[in-house]
């Protein structure tokens, strides 16, 4: 299996990609997934970006993009250091 993988309308990323890029350990990342601190994006390419894909991936301090083509093969890596606004609980005044 390579690095990423797409199969059955699936997308299976190596963790230590995502974990590196978040910079995070392997049993951090995944502990940080079940709970919601870290979220994914995927988006797929029209016209000239067409057969490629952006896969995105969040922790609430570091933000990882992917850009690969259908064969998983990574186009394209940076990372962004960030802090998430905080979520409204109620109505914006």
């Amino acid at each position: 299996m390579s690095d990423i993988s797409f199969e059955n309308g699936m997308i299976q990323v190596d963790p230590n990609i995502v974990a590196k890029g978040l910079r995070l350990d392997v049993e951090a990342l995944r502990a940080a997934l079940h709970d919601g601190a870290v979220t994914s994006l995927c988006e797929k390419g029209m016209e000239e970006d067409e057969g490629q894909f952006r896969l995105t991936f969040f922790s609430p301090t570091r933000r990882l993009r992917l850009i690969v083509d259908a064969g998983g093969v990574v186009l394209q890596s940076s990372t962004t250091e960030y802090t998430r606004k905080p979520v409204r609980s109620g109505p914006a005044v």
